[in-house]
């Protein structure tokens, strides 16, 4: 069996001696060493500045929404997880659908900004698949609307853009640490704000509203969205191991595209690599029907990232028009991507895909 992804599983004795001090102390939470030690070598590794750790990804999105004032309406796409609306629904946003680009499968800014109406109060983004949104197009909107820029990074871990961290674009970029990305801690998140004041805020958020230098002192209405030390020693063993998971998992990458190239269509690239998911794009939906069957039966277990388009959804769904997004999710196959993978099975998977073209 060949599932879609695998979670990484950290050498045993580099998790250990993170577990052993955790045990000795007899600190669990509340910002012990651990997520201390993680913030600061992750600010390091990804080259940015004001990380806040918190519990998941989806409460990195809620926390962020909160920080920055967002309430009544954001312009976000359609072509994500349920995460991205999810996480405004559940805080009182409305989410609007705006429409992505058929190259990039990004939200197109055009498209953002003609979804602005009176009500708008942030443009969220997504960098999809770790594939980095016209960053230059939508900081232009933003400042020329008034609006927060907050970009769901969920995938995009590592990725540079420019010569500098994706994740310092805009005034929030939210990161999931979940068991599935690259980089994760079992359970996990992280924001990484633009300015300061914003980060101290968040941060007295997901402490119960808690003032950091006067505990007692309720300074606003909180929730509990700290990071635990395990889940920080879970991410500092799988971070020991960052650079060679990156590098395998963009070798891979590399055999899929040698193997796949003139059969299947592969999103426009913007920024670098950072191997978090392989995409393909079949030339109909028929197409990606049959190919996803034969490799069910072969016992390959592709996805289809993310189809259905959330507009169409009973949840989500209203009367936005996202015809190019209802296109790609009918086509759109993720195949399989994970350190363990070898290139042998990764031939074997595109022998699959191509005998049903």
């Amino acid at each position: 069996m060949i599932q879609v992804t695998k979670p990484f599983i950290p050498d045993r004795k580099t998790l250990d001696k993170y577990l052993d001090g955790i045990c000795e102390r007899a600190w669990l939470t509340n910002n012990g060493p651990l997520v201390q030690e993680l913030t600061q070598r992750l600010e390091d590794y990804l080259g940015v500045q004001n990380l806040l750790l918190v519990a998941n990804g989806t409460l990195a999105l809620q926390v962020a929404y909160k920080a920055l004032g967002v309430e009544d309406e954001a312009v976000t796409t359609p072509f994500t997880f349920a995460a991205t609306p999810g996480s405004m629904k559940w805080q009182g946003i409305t989410p609007h659908f705006a429409d992505i680009d058929p190259n990039t499968l990004n939200l197109d800014p055009s498209q953002a900004e003609k979804a602005i109406t009176e009500r708008t109060q942030a443009l969220v983004p997504v960098h999809v698949y770790g594939n980095a949104c016209d960053h230059d197009s939508f900081q232009d909107i933003a400042s020329r609307y008034n609006l927060p820029l907050i970009y769901d990074a969920s995938h995009a871990f590592g990725v540079q853009y420019k010569g500098e961290s994706l994740l310092s674009c805009g005034d929030a970029a939210t990161l999931s640490f979940h068991a599935t990305k690259l980089f994760h801690t079992v359970e996990g998140g992280g924001i990484v704000f633009k300015n300061r004041d914003d980060l101290e805020r968040a941060r007295s958020m997901i402490n119960f509203g808690q003032s950091p230098e006067t505990p007692n002192d309720i300074a606003s209405v909180g929730i509990n969205a700290k990071m635990s030390e395990l889940h920080a020693a879970m991410g500092l063993a799988t971070l020991d191991s960052i650079d060679q998971i990156i590098t395998q998992r963009a070798a891979l990458i590399q055999e899929y595209h040698h193997c796949l190239k003139g059969h299947v269509e592969f999103p426009q690239r913007r920024g670098s690599e950072n191997g978090a998911y392989m995409p393909i794009l079949l030339a109909s939906e028929e197409q990606a029907s049959a190919v996803d069957s034969s490799l069910q039966q072969a016992g390959i277990r592709p996805r289809h990232y993310f189809s259905p388009a959330l507009h169409e959804t009973t949840t989500y769904g209203n009367d936005d028009a996202c015809p190019v997004a209802s296109d790609i999710a009918d086509r759109i196959l993720c195949l399989p991507l994970y350190p363990e993978l070898t290139t042998h099975q990764v031939k074997w998977v595109c022998e699959h895909v191509c005998k049903n073209l």
